[in-house]
């Protein structure tokens, strides 16, 4: 099964997201834009997991996340992989408390338990709003879009997911654990 760890944030920061990219959607010729209720922040994306990992991979992930404080962020730019002049993903970028260590620790975590085609890439988080199959030029849209800045929110959940791939892509929360509270950890 196809795995990934990530935070879901609340359906009113989700809601000043959509509304802040509503003029866009359907604008940009080759660029898709997921169901709201696929948007999430990955820490870790874990690849194919064996389904006898699960239990080792939950307990380990569960200990992972309770060790980091739940972090105060805000969402307050847009951007774009590889770069917004040639990209295949338009994304807001998160900013506040530094979460490299809490995906550090799902990452390896996940490797510990067997989940062996977990991603390395340099941590950046962002939560994916579309995606092109081609490279398309976001200059203008990424421009358009940079007066934003989203309410903070404290991210207080870390959930594990299964991608079920197919035609429409579709999550299925597997558990969740809660973060340690703010100020310990």
């Amino acid at each position: 099964m196809r795995l990934f760890a990530a935070l879901v944030p609340p359906d009113d920061v989700l809601d000043e997201l959509a509304q802040a990219i509503a003029p866009h959607v359907g604008q940009v010729p080759g660029l898709r834009w997921p169901a709201r209720d696929t948007w999430h922040i990955t820490l870790g994306f874990f690849g194919e997991v064996p389904e006898r990992v699960l239990p080792d991979l939950e307990t380990r992930l569960e200990r992972a996340v309770r060790r980091h404080p739940a972090p105060t962020l805000t969402f307050d730019r847009f951007g774009a992989f590889s770069s917004t002049r040639r990209a295949r993903v338009l994304w807001a970028g998160v900013t506040g408390d530094p979460m490299s260590r809490l995906a550090d620790s799902v990452r390896a975590a996940a490797r510990r338990a067997g989940a062996t085609q977990t991603d390395e890439k340099r941590f950046h988080p962002h939560l994916t709003l579309a995606r092109a199959k081609t490279e398309t030029d976001l200059r203008p849209l990424v421009e358009s879009l940079s007066g934003f800045s989203g309410s903070p929110w404290r991210a207080e959940r870390v959930r594990l997911v299964r991608s079920h791939m197919g035609a429409q892509v579709r999550y299925e929360s597997l558990a969740e654990w809660a973060l340690a509270p703010a100020g310990q950890g």
